[in-house]
């Protein structure tokens, strides 16, 4: 064994440190009000498990309570208060974020428990969050989880019974601090991708519509139906190609895909798509579910799929289905007597008119665009990695293989 490190119920540790149950380390421990949020909006924000992230809060959605509802005092949330998931899906159950003001008052509710510890154990939020966080805690929380996979909870008696490896304060600071200079980079980075993002939507917004013309360009567009741009491509029993999904964001292998494969094993109607196709789904064009291919392979019979015609460039359009006119237009020329049974079949599809410009001008504009989503993807990138390496340091520094004491 190393020097300068010792055998605990954890592993191996430095001999500074030590293992506490998380009962010993509580001062105090409560959790939410049990509140009825309304629609709308109002002066007072519940905060709620969706809001509580891995290791930070997530408001891009918030609920509220109604403007004259009574709360209590004591659900008020306050500056780097630490809030634990008691109950959440079986995968999500066990999360713990800390509140760092992104509201200026909120209230939380009780699946939700708002931890306080004792200052001669843990005087630093920020490190107790990113302890609560690190891969052990998490694997340990999971052991407490029970219930199915779609409501599950942790309990209390189960909960402070966890086990957490804890260092001298000094260093508990210096490893939050560490950490944080981490965290600042990921945020810098996140707000880096937002604004490409904004960018390339402004950018569609101009080119898409005609709003903005590139230079060199001064023919007008004109309306054509989209079956005239593209044909149908309706080839089955080719089963010897490989299966391919459809998602939001492209075409993929079956293989590479999360979802579990529910595909037939009789692939005799199953379809054909080629490098340069556009696949839609037929019932849920009007939601934008369509993708451009770069692969050969076949395809559920439940989506449709696009030929280019001559002059088509396919870049183009698979962006320009996304947009909201759109996916109008696919909705108001989907057949069905509601949103769950409406279809776009190819002869609804091909009989609407849209405006068009030139081969020319699709792919002058298709190329702006493309490199526009390629500096996301670059960024993107370098955001995975970042949060890789944190992951790595926090592996480190958390079980005191790396000291900065």
């Amino acid at each position: 064994m190393k020097q300068g490190y010792k055998n605990s119920e954890l592993g191996i540790i430095p001999e500074e440190w030590e293992v506490k149950k998380l009962g010993d380390i509580l001062k105090n421990y409560s959790l939410g009000g049990n509140y009825e949020n309304v629609s709308g909006e109002s002066d007072l924000p519940l905060i709620k498990m969706g809001n509580v992230g891995r290791g930070r809060m997530n408001i891009s959605k918030v609920e509220y309570l109604a403007k004259d509802v009574r709360y209590s005092e004591n659900d008020i949330l306050h500056f780097n208060d630490i809030l634990f998931n008691t109950r959440n899906t079986l995968e999500l159950v066990g999360k713990v974020a800390i509140w760092k003001n992104e509201l200026a008052f909120a209230l939380y509710n009780s699946n939700l428990m708002r931890m306080y510890f004792k200052e001669e154990f843990i005087d630093n939020n920020d490190f107790i969050n990113f302890q609560f966080n690190s891969g052990l805690s998490l694997s340990n929380l999971k052991r407490f989880a029970t219930g199915t996979t779609s409501v599950a909870a942790i309990y209390t008696k189960d909960l402070l019974k966890l086990k957490i490896p804890l260092p001298p304060l000094a260093e508990q600071k210096a490893i939050a601090d560490c950490l944080a200079t981490w965290d600042k980079v990921i945020a810098h980075q996140t707000l880096l991708i937002k604004a490409k993002e904004e960018r390339k939507k402004a950018l569609m917004q101009q080119l898409l519509t005609g709003k903005k013309r590139l230079t060199g360009f001064t023919e007008e567009w004109k309306m054509v139906k989209l079956g005239d741009l593209f044909s149908e491509r309706n080839e089955t029993k080719i089963v010897d190609l490989p299966l391919l999904s459809i998602g939001q964001d492209g075409v993929y292998p079956q293989t590479d895909s999360n979802k579990r494969d529910i595909s037939n094993n009789d692939k005799s109607k199953y379809k054909r798509i080629a490098p340069g196709d556009i696949g839609y789904n037929t019932m849920r064009m009007w939601q934008g579910r369509s993708a451009l291919s770069s692969l050969e392979g076949i395809v559920s019979p439940a989506y449709t799929i696009l030929t280019p015609k001559k002059n088509v460039n396919s870049y183009y359009f698979s962006i320009l289905f996304k947009t909201t006119k759109l996916t109008n237009l696919f909705w108001r020329n989907s057949q069905g007597l509601v949103d769950d049974t409406l279809n776009c079949k190819y002869k609804d599809f091909s009989k609407i008119k849209y405006w068009v410009p030139s081969f020319e001008e699709q792919t002058a504009i298709a190329t702006i665009l493309n490199t526009a989503e390629k500096e996301i993807e670059i960024e993107e990138q370098k955001l995975a990695d970042v949060q890789q390496q944190k992951k790595g340091l926090m592996q480190q520094l958390l079980t005191g293989k790396v000291r900065l004491v």
